[in-house]
């Protein structure tokens, strides 16, 4: 590979590992919605008299739906030692009486934690007799959804941004690489050759480079990648390669597709130039 190929692969790598971290930036906001989103649950306060069967089949009944990720059950003497432990004193004993009830802790799938689904989720549990209270944090949960949607709305904003300078900087870097060529392209234009015959090896050296490029921007994005899981392995699942094998498809078909319309059209643009027009 010639000198002035390896600056032109190595130019396009840099920009397509650039559009990949972005890629790759949005994949990591929606799990980390998803992450706040299933943290974000609510509580069900079971009355006085319900019994522990009753409250092993609710528990089961919630586990079953298609809305719950987890449940946890918090009996009395649970709920007491941990309020005691945020109030720093013994108020049973002021008390005289445990006035806590049995709760089910339930946490739910990121799909379902919007208002719409948990007042829904609400009013279906009100009607088991078994049940007292159902409690969730309304105002937090609007306040992330809001913040959740502001942010996806300002990287999506971005990512477009950089995919448009993305394209221009790989269409230039093209172009002053066919540039330093032109006098070749008249060349053989002025010996009969064809504009296809003309076209073919610019079009494939430019798709092999392209191929070069998305490689060396696809090793450089799994170094990142696997850098980044272990600091924070919750948000970097390697048995959930669905994503990551997208964005490398993406990044390797942007570098094809990219190197190829930017090649054909530079290489036309010199074939259609007036000769005077090849010292400009």
């Amino acid at each position: 590979m010639k000198r002035s190929q390896v600056s032109v692969v190595i130019s396009i790598a840099l920009v397509l590992f650039m559009l990949g971290t972005t890629g790759l930036l949005l994949l990591q906001a929606g799990k980390v919605s998803n992450y706040v989103r299933e943290n974000i649950g609510f509580t069900v306060y079971l009355r006085d008299d319900v019994r522990d069967v009753d409250i092993r089949r609710l528990q089961k009944s919630l586990e079953a739906s298609n809305y719950v990720n987890t449940t946890r059950f918090i009996d009395k003497e649970e709920a007491a030692e941990e309020l005691q432990g945020e109030l720093g004193e013994d108020f049973i004993a002021f008390l005289g009486y445990n006035p806590l009830s049995a709760s089910l802790e339930v946490k739910l799938k990121a799909e379902y934690a919007v208002p719409d689904s948990l007042t829904w989720i609400e009013s279906n549990l009100m009607e088991n007799p078994k049940v007292r209270e159902v409690e969730y944090h309304r105002d937090l949960l609007n306040v992330v959804n809001e913040n959740m949607r502001k942010i996806t709305l300002v990287l999506l904003g971005f990512s477009a941004l950089l995919l448009i300078v993305s394209i221009a900087l790989i269409n230039s870097t093209i172009r002053l690489s066919i540039y330093s060529r032109r006098f070749l392209i008249r060349s053989m234009q002025l010996v009969g050759a064809t504009r296809s015959f003309i076209t073919r090896p610019f079009v494939t050296s430019a798709i092999i480079n392209g191929f070069y490029a998305s490689v060396i921007a696809i090793v450089l994005l799994m170094i990142l990648v696997f850098s980044l899981r272990n600091q924070i392995p919750e948000f970097f699942n390697a048995d959930d390669l669905q994503p990551y094998a997208a964005l490398v498809i993406f990044v390797l078909v942007m570098g094809l597709l990219l190197s190829w319309l930017s090649t054909r059209f530079a290489v036309r643009r010199y074939l259609n130039i007036k000769t005077d027009h090849l010292y400009k």
